[in-house]
């Protein structure tokens, strides 16, 4: 049987990773390269290389770091599964219908949670309105997650 296409191709941001990243990276090795060309010489163009070195530096490594937020925003997506899938197998009941008066914070909290609090946990959060420290602090059975990135 022949593979079926998928719809689902790799999400690039064009702008980030075939504009800016690739534009910094040149920027950054352009300017250290002509940095080191003229280091030691106590000139405005010494100085001027530097300012412009340091600041493709902070700029190529800012854009490398917004891999990391890429990497959470997934990760607060994987753990609202999770959240869900617990909360089904310990009370038989979806929680997507309570989810809408919930807040992403709320939902990262109730994850510490045992499986013998978690649903008066939720349950507390929609009626009181609990905010995610107030829920941390409620958890008995706390389970800390020692994989998020």
């Amino acid at each position: 049987m022949p593979a079926q296409p998928t719809q689902n191709k790799p999400m690039f941001y064009p702008l980030h990773h075939f504009v800016l990243l690739p534009a910094a990276l040149v920027l950054t090795l352009y300017s250290i390269r002509r940095y080191l060309a003229v280091a030691g010489d106590d000139s405005e163009v010494s100085r001027l290389w530097f300012t412009v070195m340091l600041l493709a530096i902070v700029g190529f490594g800012t854009l490398v770091m917004l891999r990391q937020h890429y990497a959470l925003t997934l990760q607060d997506r994987l753990i609202r599964l999770e959240v869900r899938q617990r909360y089904f197998e310990i009370t038989g009941q979806s929680l997507r219908p309570l989810e809408a008066q919930l807040e992403l914070k709320q939902l990262l909290a109730l994850r510490f949670a045992g499986d013998d609090e978690l649903p008066g946990l939720v349950q507390a959060a929609i009626r009181e309105k609990l905010s995610s420290k107030d829920i941390q602090a409620r958890i008995q059975d706390f389970h800390f997650d020692h994989m998020r990135v």
